[in-house]
Formats: C-alpha cells, structure tokens, sequence
C-alpha cells in the first residue's frame, strides 16, 4: 500500500468525490472531508479497505479548522486540495444582497485560505498545497456578463492564494490553483461540456506532473497557464 496520503477538503460530492476517488484508484491514502456524515464519499470509504476515510469538517468554522488539526496531529501528507465553493446565482452586483456576498466571499475566498493556513504543518516538504479555483476568476477573460459575485469570489480567492504563497515562499511546498473546466455537477450545472470523470483525472494528471515545481501556478486541467 502507498504511503502516500492526500487530504481533500470538500468532498462529499461533486468535483470533490471524484477526486478522493481518484486519488484512491491511483494508490494514495485519503482523508477526505465532508460536513454531513454518510452519502456516497462513506459508503466508497466502506468499501476501501481503509484506503479512504472521511472526517467531518465545517470549512467556514475556524473551531472545526483547529479540531481537525489535532485530530490529524502526526499525518504526514504530500497533498492538500481545497476543494468548495458555493454559488448564489446569476446576479449583477447591484442586486446582490450584503448577506449573499458576505456569504460567498467566506465560503469561496476567505475559508479556503484559512484551511491552507490551518494544515500546511501536516504537508511534508516537496509537497503540493493546491485550490479548486476556475477560469471565472480570471479578471483578463471576464469579457461576457454574468455571475459577477461567483467571478468576484475566485478572483479574491486567486488574489489571497498569492498573497499566502509570498509569506510562504520558502516552504518547499508546490503551489497550485486549478481550473477543472466547466463540469457537470450541481455548481456548474447539469448542461455542463465536461463531466467530472472526465476532467479530474485530467486534473490530478497536472497535480503528479507539477509536484516539486517551485512557486505558485494557475493551471487548467490541461495544464495550461490560465492568465490571472
């Protein structure tokens, strides 16, 4: 059995589950996270032989952060991916509720980078810290309307994984944002091009071949640099 072990954050369904279920299928031990009990992500942890367990986590809860931290006291990981966000619809700012927004930019931008910041001590040097983020969050290719307060979330939270990779430049970890494509999953929607069996192998193919690579990189699923 590898001793390889992956964390993924956000993984009940979606993007998520399929990249636990990757991960495992490729041979990595994983931990993955999901804030209700049950589902699919522990029914495939039954069925691992103890490849994959699942711990319950609250991203947006810095408590939850921290109670997860002393549970995994002593996991060595050479990965861990961020993966959650939420979406409030197809909104033009000046319709978008100061709850709605204040909502989104926790969940999508703030919490995330709370979750790097509270588990990058169980990364072994060499390994890679990774985030779902998405091409929306490309302030260069915001050239058509819509999903303004969505586009606005990946971009801050594209803006504060490169704050975090300046104040941990010498870490040795490997710094990846990931644009999956536009999945078929209940964020993207159901009239997706891409369905997430397709794209995440695509995905956790960038993440083997950018392993030991210095810096920060954003990356789609193809391994394309996306412009910020």
């Amino acid at each position: 059995m590898s001793n390889r072990q992956a964390l993924v954050i956000g993984a009940s369904q979606g993007l998520g589950l399929v990249l636990a279920n990757e991960l495992v299928r490729r041979g990595r031990q994983v931990i993955a996270t999901t804030r209700r009990s049950g589902g699919e992500l522990q029914a495939n942890a039954d069925a691992s032989n103890g490849r994959l367990k699942v711990e319950s986590l609250e991203m947006t809860s810095p408590a939850d952060l921290s109670a997860l931290r002393e549970r995994l006291e002593g996991v060595r990981l050479d990965l861990l991916f961020v993966n959650a966000a939420i979406d409030r619809g197809n909104l033009s700012i000046d319709q978008v509720p100061t709850d709605m927004f204040t909502e989104v930019m926790i969940t999508n931008a703030l919490s995330p980078l709370r979750a790097l910041e509270a588990l990058r001590g169980l990364v072994v040097p060499g390994g890679t810290v990774a985030v779902m983020s998405s091409e929306q969050g490309s302030i260069s290719r915001n050239t058509e309307h819509g999903y303004e307060l969505y586009k606005a979330g990946k971009a801050a939270l594209n803006q504060l994984m490169r704050s975090y990779t300046t104040r941990h430049a010498d870490d040795g970890h490997t710094k990846l944002l990931i644009d999956p494509g536009h999945n078929r999953t209940r964020l993207g929607g159901f009239d997706a091009p891409l369905a997430p069996e397709e794209s995440i192998p695509a995905v956790v193919d960038v993440l083997e071949a950018q392993a030991g690579a210095p810096g920060l990189q954003f990356l789609d699923l193809h391994g394309e640099i996306v412009p910020w």
